[in-house]
């Protein structure tokens, strides 16, 4: 019999190329959605049979992390063998604007899944989406025994998270890993991150569909990779042998500046024309410098980042260029409160 996969999340970035991977290794996967008056499955539709179709293998399931009774219910009836908790309010700049949701989402809700498990399917393997964030204004290289110093409630919300996680897994003996995933970007990423806000900006001004792209901080330092990699890495994690926690980073450090000219550069202009600074964008409390130390991964699991973050710009320009085509009205650039 195939395994059966529950994914927290599955309509975002990391969860649409999470459900593909398991999907090609012959998982069953069930999802996790929130009610909406829109549509919000536009990252899985590609692989999203309907409910009646022949050889299903994708089910989604309506609920939310702030509903644990639900939690409850769908661990019970799936009975997964892995589960993936990718879901969070996991922007960092309205987390400022929205801590307290932030917190019972993003922090409190992976309380709620890790009881379900504990609960109705102990032997479900969990993985906890940790974050870079976490580590904030501790100087890097940051790796598994860095101490963390979150910079915002987004961070600190993913901190107890972390700590549950390990809670869980010494207190139940749960198999339940930490994956302390830095930057991880793709075409995909929604569209007020900043990686994506930049590659999108420079297809349409290089369409003439907009004249400026307005940004805060250009020299926090990040280091980004490929989200496809990353979430084969979140695999091999709840594959290991035993439970324990992960960094994944590529190692190398790329500012927002220099993201932002490998950008502009792919559709050859500078982009000293057309970027300026919007005090909006910054954030109450800056992180300065993320580089993570993935060494522990490459010599347990195996994993290495591959795409330079030069690359990851040139595949999400070219990626919003050819989007643009296909679009009917410009998009204008407001910030994100």
């Amino acid at each position: 019999m195939s395994r059966v996969a529950f994914i927290v999340g599955i309509t975002g970035q990391d969860g649409s190329y999470l459900a593909e991977l398991l999907l090609g290794k012959g998982y069953e996967v069930h999802g996790l959605i929130r009610r909406s008056s829109s549509f919000n499955t536009s990252r899985i539709d590609h692989i999203y049979q309907a409910p009646q179709g022949e050889n299903q293998r994708l089910f989604l399931h309506y609920g939310d992390l702030t509903d644990g009774s639900r939690l409850v219910s769908l661990i019970g009836k799936i009975q997964p063998d892995e589960v993936y908790n990718l879901g969070a309010q996991s922007h960092v700049r309205v987390s400022f604007d929205e801590p307290e949701f932030t917190g019972d989402v993003t922090g409190v809700g992976s309380t709620r899944l890790l009881e379900a498990v504990r609960l109705m399917s102990p032997h479900s393997k969990f993985y906890q989406a940790s974050s870079s964030e976490m580590f904030g204004a501790t100087p890097p290289p940051q790796n598994e025994d860095t101490p963390f110093y979150p910079r915002s409630p987004y961070g600190a919300a993913k901190v107890y998270s972390y700590w549950m996680t390990r809670n869980y897994r010494e207190a139940y003996g749960m198999f339940a890993v930490n994956g302390i995933l830095f930057n991880h970007e793709s075409p995909r990423r929604g569209e007020t991150f900043v990686t994506r806000k930049i590659t999108r900006a420079v297809a349409r001004i290089a369409a003439g569909n907009q004249d400026k792209l307005f940004l805060g901080n250009l020299d926090a330092i990040r280091d980004w990779g490929y989200a496809p990699e990353y979430v084969e890495g979140m695999w091999r994690m709840l594959q290991a042998d035993k439970p324990t926690d992960f960094v994944l980073a590529t190692g190398v450090a790329c500012t927002v500046r220099e993201f932002v000219e490998h950008s502009f550069a792919r559709v050859g202009l500078d982009w000293k024309q057309y970027v300026d600074f919007d005090e909006r964008y910054l954030r109450p409390t800056e992180v300065d410098a993320l580089i993570g130390d993935a060494s522990k991964a490459e010599k347990l699991l195996g994993w290495k980042a591959k795409t330079s973050a030069k690359a990851l710009a040139d595949l999400m320009v070219d990626a919003d260029v050819e989007a643009l085509k296909h679009e009917g009205t410009p998009w204008i650039d407001t910030p994100s409160f």
